[in-house]
């Protein structure tokens, strides 16, 4: 039971930092998806005297990748109302040029700033509108859900990495005697570790099993069921079988870092 117990006490913290990775992993690759809707359903009205094609408007500021000319005509029948052919064509060639403005990817309000400014120094162009209030406000909300993720998964990471070590220096103590037995025969640091890594390694690797068995039930199991939208638009980036690669390397990085941290403060040996 001691046994099983000593395992776990390194198993759990180990998990709990590659939970955090993987986490890490399916929150980025889901919020790439949301963030490329974001960039697709967002556009800015760019209103100028004559015409502008779309390299024009990419000269100005390159983040621009397409634009889509608002067809006068329609704005005019709203307006014009009742009016006569001769008149309605008159308010059309009066009417400046109006441009819906795609951008290239998800840009902060900052630079989506910079772009209004790059934009309104052509003397043609007569106004942008970036509609800075709602795009700020979803930008803002959304950046503080990344940052927070990942000083969380920092946190957590930095707690658990300290508990995996405690729990080294433990199985050291426990083969404190052949290690120190091997150390008056002149073996070498590595062949003296040699058991901490192979007990480490075992659990690293059953580590990882664990949590990739977590993440594919929550993907074959769990995301049908959730109720919630983007969980079960995204189900394939819930895990992929690269994440297990991932998390194995992740995983017997720790551990050699945990041995190494260990065997490095091992005074030689006691008389």
């Amino acid at each position: 039971m001691k046994f099983i117990k000593n395992h776990l006490m390194f198993i759990f913290p180990l998990m709990a930092i590659l939970l955090g990775v993987e986490f890490y992993l399916v929150f980025d690759r889901t919020t790439d998806t949301y963030e490329r809707g974001l960039k697709e359903g967002y556009s800015m009205l760019v209103i100028t005297k004559k015409p502008f094609s779309l390299h024009q408007l990419q000269k100005l500021n390159s983040h621009i990748s397409s634009s889509e000319k608002i067809k006068r005509e329609h704005i005019v029948s709203e307006i014009a109302k009742g009016v006569s052919k001769s008149n309605e064509k008159k308010i059309l060639n009066a009417l400046p040029h109006f441009y819906s403005v795609h951008l290239s990817e998800y840009l902060g309000t900052s630079k989506l700033k910079q772009i209004k400014r790059d934009l309104e120094k052509d003397k043609n162009i007569k106004n942008v509108e970036t509609f800075g209030s709602s795009y700020s406000s979803s930008y803002r909300l959304f950046s503080f859900i990344k940052l927070s993720l990942k000083i969380f998964i920092v946190f957590m990471a930095v707690v658990s990495l300290f508990l995996i070590i405690k729990q080294m220096e433990i199985w050291k103590y426990a083969h404190k005697q052949r290690m120190q037995v091997m150390e008056i025969f002149g073996a070498p640091l590595m062949l003296r570790s040699g058991v901490l890594f192979k007990v480490a390694i075992v659990d690293a690797i059953l580590a990882t099993i664990f949590t990739s068995l977590f993440f594919l039930y929550l993907k074959f199991k769990w995301a049908d069921n959730s109720g919630i939208d983007m969980m079960m638009q995204n189900k394939e980036e819930l895990f992929k079988m690269t994440d297990i690669g991932i998390l194995l390397g992740t995983a017997l990085l720790i551990v050699i870092i945990a041995v190494y941290s260990v065997v490095f403060t091992t005074k030689g040996v006691e008389e």
